[in-house]
């Protein structure tokens, strides 16, 4: 469903990503991980059609996202940092208006699907209220709920459990797990712990490279016994 092929982004005399190449097939739930300023997002967002590579590129569904950037987008549910979103507009009018972008043409559509990413998300009891008003957490499952509003065979979700609190964070990671059978994941998120509960493979970036793509079992049997995140230190600091 994505395959990434050699992808570099370059700012100035800054390599921010440097030859990033894997694949993601549907029924994968990949953990994005890196230190900050690893190039996590700016790889995220390349993917996506956000951003344009300096080289390299990336196919999702088939299709290059530097020749077809629309039909990835159409492709592609993407959760970005922090969530953006219009403030001023209620929940409902929020994901309506993205569902008339998505193509929801109909009243009929654009309610059915709006109600469908609003119960998946557990948004009812928001759902007139404004976006501006809402706390750190229900923002950011907005900002899941217009990821997931059409449908898309892949999930782009950059930290998509910041801010949410335990019970909210489960309740993500159940339903992040319980479409992956359909679609391709790519989720960055700096919780150890989240790797462990849902994820199926794990890539490590560290100062723009791959240092390891692996399944979370093949990552704890680099040091046995050993806590995720000691050993996510010693991979970014050796840089292997």
């Amino acid at each position: 469903m994505i395959e990434v092929k050699g992808l570099v982004k370059t700012y100035g005399a800054k390599r921010a990503v440097d030859g990033v190449s894997f694949k993601v097939n549907r029924g994968d739930i990949l953990g994005f991980l890196g230190p900050n300023g690893a190039g996590k997002s700016t790889t995220m967002k390349m993917i996506t059609g956000f951003l344009r590579p300096t080289a390299g590129t990336a196919l999702v569904d088939g299709h290059d996202v530097t020749q077809d950037p629309v039909a990835v987008k159409r492709r592609i549910g993407y959760l970005p940092e922090s969530a953006p979103a219009y403030g001023e507009m209620t929940v409902q009018e929020f994901l309506g208006f993205i569902a008339e972008a998505r193509g929801f043409r109909s009243a009929a559509e654009r309610t059915a699907q709006v109600d469908r990413a609003i119960s998946l998300t557990h948004l009812d009891p928001v759902r007139r209220q404004s976006i501006e008003t809402l706390s750190k957490g229900y923002k950011q499952r907005v900002g899941f709920a217009q990821a997931l509003l059409h449908n898309p065979p892949v999930l782009v979700l950059d930290e998509p459990t910041d801010g949410l609190d335990p019970n909210q964070k489960n309740e993500v990671r159940s339903l992040i797990k319980s479409m992956a059978a359909e679609k391709a994941v790519i989720l960055s998120t700096h919780i150890l712990e989240e790797v462990e509960a849902i994820c199926t493979r794990v890539i490590i970036i560290s100062q723009g490279r791959v240092v390891v793509d692996e399944t979370p079992a093949q990552l704890q049997a680099r040091q046995p016994g050993a806590r995720l995140d000691v050993i996510f230190r010693s991979l970014t600091q050796s840089d292997v």
